[in-house]
Parts: C-alpha cells; structure tokens; sequence
C-alpha cells in the first residue's frame, strides 16, 4: 500500500470514528500517523529518478510575497498591475506554468511577488505540481491568497486545507509549548495551566507514535492535538495571509460589505483597479515592515533612500544591515521621533526603533 492510500485508509477512519471521551486517545494517534505520512509526502525519503524543474526564484528585496490561488482568479494580472513584470493572462486555465516573479516598490521598500501556478484540489498529494509550489509558498514572509468573490469562501477553504496538509499555518502563532527530546528518564508532562484536549496517555501515545521514548514537555497554553504534533514535526510555517478577494465589480455592494468584513480580507478589482493601494497598505502592514532613515553629523537627514527592517528591529539591527563591522565601532547613536522619549535621545544598541524614525550614528 502506497503513502496516498494509507493517507486515504486513516482519513476513512477518522470520518468513520465518533468523536468522545471514549476515542480521543485513538483519534489522536491517527493524527499522529496522518502527519508522519504527509511528512513523507513533503519530504519523500527515496532517492527517486531524475529532478524535475524546480520553482524556487533568488530571494530578493526586503520581503517575499507568494501569489496562491486556483486557476484564472487573477494572479498573473495583479502581478503586471502593481509590477514592472509582465506575467500572461488569458480567459483560459493555466496560463502560468512556472514560478514569474516581479518587484513592488512602495513606501521606499522592494517586496518581492511570486506569481505561482494555479493551484488544484489535491495538490497536497502533487496533483498539476502542486507540491513544488506550495513548498516554493513555504520560503515567502507573506501568502497573498486570491480568490474569486463570485464564489464566496468555497475556494478559502479548499486552499487552506491544501496548505495545512503541507505544513503552512496561516495566520497562526506557533504553539508555546516546550518540547526537548532527552537521552533518559522516560516521557516528562508539565504545565502551567489545565490541559482540556491532551492528557499524558496521548502525549505518550504520540511520542511511542514518532518512536521518541524519553522527553521533556512543558504546556504553556491550553494546546489541542493537533498542535502538539506541529511541535513535535517541528517543520511547520506560521504565514501571515491576506485573502484578497477579486473581481468585486461582478458582484453587489452587499456581498462586497460581507466579503470586506471578513477577517484578514481585502476586496479588489485588478480589471477596474479598484482599492489596489489598500491592498499595498494591507501588505505593508502584514509584513510587519518599518523604515529609518539615517544621518551624518551637521547635516540634514537623507528622505530619499530608507533602511527597510522589521518591526521590533533595534539600533543593532541598524549597524549590522550598515556594515558587519560596524557594531564593533559603535559608541552610541542619537534618535529623532517616534521612539525617542526626547528630541533627540541618546541611546545604546537595545534600544527599539519605530517607522520613520531618524538615527545618527556615532563611532569610538
């Protein structure tokens, strides 16, 4: 029996198996071993025939964005839209077959888009080579998820399966649980509050599953099953998304108000170009993206070019993206704005920029 009809025979028994008190513990070993076998399908372990083309791109610019969705919702016109790039687009079905990338410039900053290939049901499984491009979907900072609005969530909820079974989490924060494999002294369960979804037989259970007989485990949330074996896979992408849904001057204005109230949405038109520029926003936001702008003694600061960081980014951050050197030399900097408590403050390498701040650097 092959890895898919193993995947099919344990999704048959799960579907088949009534959820209680009494089969918890057996549900969650079937999760256990439906995970190792997606694992196996994500990273298969034969050595195979030949390599077949790959989608991966250079990373560049300040961010990387992945373009996913079915066929013919709008990616490849987006793409030529807010790019430079041209990506064809046709009334007909797979008009991308491999991975087209282009640049953004805005707000001072380079983020990279991917246009992927449409995605079918069953490309978690390598179904229209689904596999290389959610794997080439695993390496962005970002999932620009594109969905046609004439068919409501439909599409949503058939893509996000399709990335959960690859090991994306969207718009979701990694479990805090602490889980250190250890050479003696059987399986160790703490926590810090009470457990509702997993008890120690489970946990056991799932460990016995992964052949892992001694370890450590430290619940720091009220975790379900599922996310202890993300923990312990230890091979799962948390992604922010934006679902971008398009094609919003097909439909009326009550549907968009319902689609626009949608957590993480956003409503758009790439034929009419409608709230294209909430969409930067929106991106810019979910990147998590701030700039400062640097100064030399006695002169003005340099508006013109910004050091693009990442929120929470500190002075130290600053010197290294400068130079490697640089935070060997570094005596103190001086800050103008948001962050500053006084114009200007002083301040060490700790210290946390915000967007649009100024910064002078001062060397021994």
């Amino acid at each position: 029996m092959g890895v898919l009809e193993k995947i099919k025979a344990i999704e048959d028994e799960m579907a088949r198996t009534q959820k209680n008190k009494a089969t918890e513990h057996h549900l969650g070993l079937l999760k256990a071993k439906l995970a190792k076998l997606r694992a196996e399908l994500l990273e298969p372990t034969g050595k195979g025939g030949a390599k077949g083309e790959g989608f991966e791109v250079l990373k560049s610019g300040d961010a990387r964005v992945a373009l996913v969705g079915f066929p013919s919702v709008g990616k490849s016109t987006i793409l030529s839209t807010l790019t430079h790039t041209e990506s064809v687009a046709a009334a007909y079905e797979f008009t991308t077959l491999t991975c087209i990338p282009g640049v953004i410039e805005h707000k001072g900053s380079k983020i990279q888009l991917l246009d992927l290939p449409g995605i079918i049901q069953g490309a978690a499984q390598g179904k229209g080579r689904g596999r290389q491009v959610i794997a080439c979907a695993r390496t962005a900072d970002l999932v620009l998820m594109m969905l046609d609005a004439n068919k409501g969530d439909e599409q949503r909820h058939l893509l996000e399966a399709e990335l959960e079974c690859m090991g994306i989490r969207l718009n979701k924060s990694p479990p805090n649980i602490s889980f250190k494999v250890t050479k003696g002294g059987g399986v160790g369960l703490n926590s810090t509050c009470t457990l509702t979804h997993v008890n120690e037989r489970m946990i056991r259970g799932i460990l016995h599953e992964y052949k892992i007989f001694h370890a450590q485990v430290l619940f720091r949330e009220d975790a379900t099953v599922d996310q202890f074996i993300d923990v312990v896979e230890g091979n799962r992408k948390y992604i922010p998304c934006i679902y971008a849904y398009n094609k919003i001057d097909c439909i009326g204005m009550e549907e968009v108000d319902e689609l626009a109230r949608k957590p993480h949405a956003i409503v758009i038109s790439c034929e009419m170009k409608l709230n294209l520029d909430g969409l930067l926003n929106k991106m810019w936001e979910y990147l998590r993206l701030v700039r400062v702008y640097t100064k030399r003694a006695n002169e003005s600061p340099n508006f013109e070019e910004a050091l693009i960081l990442r929120t929470g980014a500190t002075v130290q951050d600053v010197c290294r993206s400068i130079h490697k050197d640089f935070e060997q030399q570094f005596k103190y900097a001086i800050v103008w704005g948001v962050s500053a408590k006084h114009q200007p403050q002083r301040v060490g390498l700790a210290h946390e920029l915000l967007d649009e701040d100024v910064i002078q650097l001062v060397k021994k």
